[in-house]
Formats: structure tokens, C-alpha cells, sequence
């Protein structure tokens, strides 16, 4: 029951925080483009076909988002797919929302669903016209991407890869679902969600294994947006960042069995 709660409220206790804060849109890589806030990570992968995006956020973002798609020469209604980081309020209780304003198909990974349904903002039905499962390809044009399961802040929590082609170069896209965990996280003899632990786990096993250049998250704050964006255009390319990519993996690793072992204490 806690972790629903946690899908309706959103994966962040909401405080003085402006979810909705504008950040400048712009292009990443290839075809790769940011259009979320400074708070939140929203993806628009462009194509001739029709777009991607990757998280709606909250439904008061949307109309931001679509600005911020808009700003960079692109039609919000040409976005043909919704997918999602995790089941949590700031990153895809606005699906309802885009797929009435676009006609875009909904897709989420099947371990989140039971939480997606119970996201229904102004009483809407979360639409989800696709249940993914780890591994599943979404394509769309000339571009794949690839749902990677990284469960644990979520039990269904996604992250994204994709290939993306720059100046004549391919290069490893990844937009991390989430390997943190909110305070109230039990990860120990959790009766709601058993294999919280083990899912974690597995999930830093997994992100390890993949190969990443250009690092993206579901929150700026993971890749270091603010800083990255500050260079953009003075220089390589910022957010060609394999070495922040482990580094972050290394940080929520050490965090996860610190908060794991403190939680085992407490109850020796």
C-alpha cells in the first residue's frame, strides 16, 4: 500500500520543490532533444514518422511540455508514443493527458500497471494501450529503443536505451528510470513488495552491464543537467558522459547497502 501511495503523490516529497520550473529545451544528441524542467527529465525522441516522448510528468507540466517541443520546431501532435520512467505521479500521470491532446499510444512496463491504474488525475482512466515487459523494443521510424526492467524504486521502473547518430558517429543513449529510493522506503522485510531488495540489486547489475556514452535520467539532477547544460556548445559535447554514468551507478550503489544494513540493524 505504501508504494501506491508513493505512485499517486509522486517519487519526491513535495516541499517548497517548483516541479514545473521552466529549464531551456534543446537538443542532446542526434535526435535526442530535452523538453522537461529543471526538476524533471522529459524526453523527445524525434523521427520523420513521428516522435517519442519519454514522460509526461505531472499533468500541469504538459502544457510546458509542449512549449518546450514547440520551441524546438516540432509539432507536440506529431508525438505518435508515450512511454515512462516509473509508475510515480511526476513522471507519467500526465499520459492521459498527452494522448488526448496527440493520439499517442500509452506504453508501460507490466510490473507498473496495477499502480498506473490507480492514477487516475481529474477521475481520467490511465490509458495504456501497450503492456512492455524487460527487453521489449519500441520502434518508430529508424529508431529502437529498448525497455530495460530496473526495478526496486518502482516494481516496474523502466530505463530506456536507444543508438543515436552524430557527425557521422553512433553513439549508446540511456535515460536511467531510477536507482534511488524515497525516505519511507522499507527495504527489509517489506510485506508489500518482498523482493524490493533483490530488485535493486539486480538492477545495478544490470545498468552495469550496458553500455552508455550519453547519460539521461528521469531527474536532471541524476546526470547533472544544469552543469552539462552550461557547457553545451562550448566545447565537446557535455553530455557524452560515460565515466558520470558509472559514477552515478557507484553513488546509489553505496547508498542503497549503507540504507540496507542500517535497516538490518534495526531490527537485530
Amino acid at each position: 500500500m505504501k508504494l501506491i501511495l508513493f505512485a499517486l503523490l509522486g517519487c519526491i516529497a513535495f516541499g517548497q520543490t517548483d516541479w514545473n520550473k521552466p529549464f531551456p529545451p534543446h537538443k542532446v544528441i542526434g535526435n535526442v532533444y530535452f523538453v522537461g524542467t529543471e526538476q524533471l527529465g522529459s524526453f523527445l525522441i524525434a523521427t520523420p514518422q513521428g516522435h517519442i516522448l519519454i514522460n509526461s510528468d505531472f499533468e500541469s507540466t504538459v502544457p510546458q511540455i509542449r512549449q518546450s517541443v514547440e520551441k524546438l520546431g516540432f509539432k507536440f501532435t506529431d508525438i505518435k508514443i508515450v512511454l515512462g520512467s516509473h509508475a510515480h505521479g511526476d513522471h507519467m500521470e500526465g499520459d492521459a493527458m498527452v494522448k488526448e491532446r496527440t493520439g499517442a499510444k500509452v506504453m508501460a512496463m507490466d510490473r507498473d500497471v496495477p499502480a498506473l491504474r490507480l492514477m487516475k488525475p481529474g477521475g481520467k482512466e490511465h490509458p495504456i494501450d501497450r503492456i512492455l515487459h524487460d527487453g521489449d523494443k519500441v520502434e518508430l521510424g529508424s529508431t529502437t529503443l529498448v525497455a530495460h526492467l530496473t526495478a526496486g524504486h518502482t516494481r516496474g521502473c523502466t530505463s530506456w536505451t536507444l543508438k543515436t547518430a552524430e557527425d557521422g558517429k553512433s553513439y549508446d543513449v540511456i535515460v536511467v528510470g531510477s536507482i534511488g529510493w524515497n525516505p519511507g522506503y522499507v527495504l527489509v522485510n517489506n510485506k508489500d513488495y518482498p523482493q524490493i531488495a533483490d530488485d535493486y540489486i539486480r538492477s545495478f547489475k544490470t545498468l552495469r552491464a550496458l553500455h552508455v556514452d550519453v547519460f539521461l535520467g528521469a531527474h536532471g539532477a541524476f546526470y547533472h543537467l544544469d552543469e552539462k547544460y552550461a557547457k553545451l556548445g562550448k566545447g565537446p559535447n557535455p553530455f557524452i558522459d560515460p565515466a558520470g554514468y558509472q559514477a552515478h551507478i557507484d553513488l546509489k550503489e553505496k547508498e542503497f547497502y549503507a540504507e540496507l544494513e542500517r535497516q538490518k540493524s534495526a531490527i537485530r
